[in-house]
């Protein structure tokens, strides 16, 4: 029965967030309605948030099972975006048996282990199978009791939440005394325009967000993160890619060197974390910049980004709202720890959120703390929530399954790490690879990257 499924969608408060996936909710009851069945429950994430982490899924278990654990029989997991033909899901959910513990999902796995993913299939990766979040994913009852009572008695141990898909397919395993992914092909992340809808239970809106006219380049303010060593392979790899697409755009070093030009902060370089360069980049947009510039942009040297695509995504935001977006990570949130942006894919802040940030008293407990988790915990502080967007990425291309970033089109890249960087952003960010279609791509072969 319908009234069996508890909907899940993956939502934020971010006002452009929420709205789509109340417009998924509402997709979801009004197929309910035609079919004539009884309603089934559909909650919004970021309106269960008790506790920070409510976006890490694994939290929610105990609330789960204690809620619906008498009642259901399946909680089906899913984006904003994904879209889901109700009466082809009952069919699918009805080909198990909801006594038995099931993990059911669209399947990805890694090519290789990479530096965004745990090692513990180092030997070989390709075994370990973790759902595609776009194409929705189940667990049924008996495995949400399960998982629920083994969170009571042990509590969640890793500090870091960087890549919640495999984490939550790793905790299920259990180092295999759990169910593994069953894949079911009928989870799709196929645009909604594919010749495979009929056969797709879900499928998934894979294009840029748009809302009216593209934000103006000088709307954006671009700050690249630099030091003295990196100005002679790093820069010119910015001067050859995207530094065309900013019309503002500054370079912080700690040497001021008129070639490029970098500016010298007064802070000097560190090799761990570059707190006190970030929030000196902050003070600097805000007493240095027009305040008609909303938006700000922070990049590291060897970030590789699309400033003609960021300009697109940014017309969905509002920037009188407090915003600071980009790729979210959590650290410590089982025991109330808080999310943050991870630097690498860029960081993006709407000015007010700069005011607020910096209206406070929060700032590095030392010069090089990591900025970006420093950043996570001041916001998180002021009740200010980061808003996670999947187009930015701190890894490059290869670090990610090909099924994955086949319904993406990407904003960010991170790394120069054993890639040609230039022929990485003409493949996957330049502003006319949006155009390529069916395969055809322009400019260089993404499989060869």
């Amino acid at each position: 029965e319908l009234k069996e499924i508890v909907f899940v969608i993956q939502s934020q408060s971010n006002s452009f967030h929420s709205k789509r996936a109340e417009d998924l909710k509402r997709d979801i009851l009004k197929q309910a309605a035609d079919l004539g069945k009884e309603f089934p429950t559909v909650l919004l994430i970021h309106q269960m948030d008790r506790h920070e982490g409510a976006w890490t899924i694994l939290p929610l278990m105990r609330d789960f099972s204690v809620t619906y654990g008498r009642n259901s029989s399946w909680i089906f997991f899913c984006e904003e975006d994904t879209r889901i033909q109700v009466v082809k899901l009952l069919e699918i959910l009805e080909r198990f048996d909801r006594s038995k513990e099931w993990f059911l999902g669209k399947a990805l796995y890694d090519e290789e282990s990479t530096i965004i993913h745990h090692y513990a299939f180092a030997e070989n990766p390709t075994v370990f199978k973790f759902p595609d979040f776009a194409a929705g994913w189940a667990l049924s009852i008996p495995l949400v009791n399960t998982l629920a009572k083994k969170l009571k008695s042990e509590p969640l141990k890793s500090d870091f939440t960087i890549d919640l898909k495999h984490e939550i397919a790793l905790y299920i395993w259990q180092k295999g005394e759990g169910p593994h992914l069953t894949p079911v092909p009928e989870f799709c992340t196929d645009d909604v325009n594919s010749y495979k809808v009929d056969y797709c239970a879900t499928t998934f809106s894979n294009f840029l967000p748009l809302c009216g006219e593209p934000v103006k380049k000088d709307d954006i303010f671009v700050a690249v993160k630099t030091c003295r060593k990196f100005h002679g392979d790093r820069i010119p790899v910015v001067k050859q890619t995207w530094e065309r697409e900013a019309a503002l755009i500054e370079y912080y070093s700690d040497y001021a060197d008129m070639s490029i030009p970098t500016i010298d902060l007064g802070i000097p370089n560190t090799d761990r974390g570059h707190c006190g360069k970030t929030f000196a980049i902050l003070e600097r947009f805000l007493n240095h910049t027009s305040p008609r510039t909303p938006w700000l942009v922070i990049v590291d040297d060897d970030t590789l980004i699309s400033i003609f695509r960021l300009r697109k995504l940014l017309s969905c935001y509002d920037p009188n709202e407090p915003v600071f977006l980009g790729e979210r990570y959590g650290y410590g949130l089982g025991t109330g720890g808080y999310s943050y942006i991870t630097g690498g894919g860029g960081m993006v802040f709407s000015r007010i959120a700069v005011q607020k940030l910096l209206a406070s008293k929060c700032r590095c407990y030392s010069m090089d703390a990591p900025d970006d988790m420093v950043l996570g915990m001041c916001f998180s502080g002021l009740g200010i929530p980061v808003t996670h967007s999947p187009l930015f990425h701190q890894a490059r291309p290869m670090d990610y399954p090909k099924d994955y970033l086949s319904h993406q089109i990407p904003v960010s890249f991170h790394k120069h790490w054993n890639i040609d960087p230039v022929k990485v952003y003409f493949a996957w960010l330049a502003p006319n690879t949006e155009e390529s279609r069916n395969g055809k791509k322009v400019g260089y072969n993404r499989e060869d990257l």
